[in-house]
Formats: structure tokens, sequence, C-alpha cells
């Protein structure tokens, strides 16, 4: 089966919508943040910006939904298929894998290993195996949020937040990993430390970025 007849198959089967009040429908693409969900929306944003439905305002984009805001009375009264009659899905980014080098051993390592009923040295295996992919850019300048940790890894963040993170601090956030760019307040769990620089304010914009929606990552011990 192709990647394309994969990802629709995918999504004949976590298509559901609901009415979003009277001007606008909210499209559910996936039931999770991972691969599929990634191309899926792709495809879906690629759709939108070249076709968008009659009468479409705005849309909103999550990494399991959309939301189709429509003009005043132009609402349809069915929920749109396009994603379903769409024969355009994306194709795998199969970018070049981005390094990341990373010192293990973060302030959370015990007590991630003690969530998920591993040794730290299983922590590390695990997350140093996976590929991850890059969902989303957000909360702070170059923080990528990455998608594909291994379930077994998943760990909800911290009750109380700490006031000040240390730039480069790897870290485990429910589902997903993410390098913290620069010092901010944060309540992922603390796994280790990167020098690489995530963001670079000094140079232009083009080049300040590490990583962009899209790229593919791994961490490598040291």
């Amino acid at each position: 089966m192709t990647a394309s007849k994969v990802v629709r198959a995918t999504l004949m089967q976590m298509f559901h919508h609901f009415r979003y009040g009277p001007d606008a429908w909210l499209l559910q693409f996936a039931g999770a943040a991972d691969e599929h969900a990634f191309l899926m929306s792709r495809a879906i944003i690629d759709r939108l910006e070249k076709m968008p439905p009659d009468g479409l305002r705005d849309w909103t984009i999550s990494y399991t939904t959309v939301l189709l805001e429509f003009e005043k009375n132009h609402c349809p009264a069915e929920a749109p298929t396009f994603l379903l009659d769409n024969d355009t899905f994306s194709q795998p980014l199969e970018r070049e894998i981005k390094i990341v080098p990373v010192a293990y051993g973060g302030d959370d390592l015990l007590r991630v290993a003690e969530h998920c009923f591993m040794s730290m040295d299983q922590v590390v295996a695990h997350h140093s195996a996976a590929i991850y992919r890059v969902h989303a850019l957000g909360f702070a300048p170059g923080f990528a949020y990455l998608g594909g940790l291994d379930a077994r890894l998943h760990t909800p963040r911290l009750s109380t937040p700490r006031t000040m993170i240390p730039a480069g601090s790897v870290a485990i956030g429910g589902g997903q990993t993410a390098v913290y760019p620069l010092p901010t307040p944060g309540g992922w769990n603390l796994i280790g430390h990167t020098k690489q620089v995530m963001f670079d304010p000094t140079v232009s914009l083009s080049s300040a970025f590490f990583l962009t929606v899209g790229d593919r990552v791994r961490f490598i011990p040291i």
C-alpha cells in the first residue's frame, strides 16, 4: 500500500466532525500527534491554501484537528468532506536527520525513570533510539515540539513549573520531547543538556533557528 493510501485509510478511520457554533466546523483527522497526523496536517494546510472551501473566513490547525470558520450565513449545513476527497496527501518528508548531542543526567531523569518503571539507563536508551519529527515551533523562539517519543517515556509535566530552566535543557513533557532554546520558565521534565544552539538572535532570521517544522531529529548520548 502506498504512503498516500495508508494516510487515506487512517484518515477515514479517524475522521470526525463537530459543529462549532453557527459558523464553524471542527474536523478531527487524527487521534494522536504522530507521524500520520503530521503528514495529514501538511496535506490539509496545502489544500486550504490552494483551494479553500467557499465562504471560508479563517482556519486554525492543531496536531489532530482543524477549525474552519466561515463567513456569516455561509457555513455549509453538512461538514466539509474535502479531507476524504483529497488525492494529494503529503508524502513522508525524508529530510536529513539533524543530530543533537546530549549529556543525559537532568534533574528529573530519576523521576522519569521511576514514573516509567525503568532504570535511568533505559530511559536514555529509549529516548536516544527514536527519530523525532518537528511538529511545531512555539512557546519561545526556537522551541521545537518533537513528536515520536516512545510511549513508554510519556511523563506528566511538573505540577509546579520551575521559574527558570537553563538554555539547552532537554526535556519530556507528556507525550513530547524538546530542547529549551533560551532560559525560560517551564514545567517539563529535565533529562539532559545539549550545547547545540537552537536559536541564535545574533544572525539573520533565516539562519537563526536550528530546527524548522518538518525536520527530523536524533539525540545522541555523549
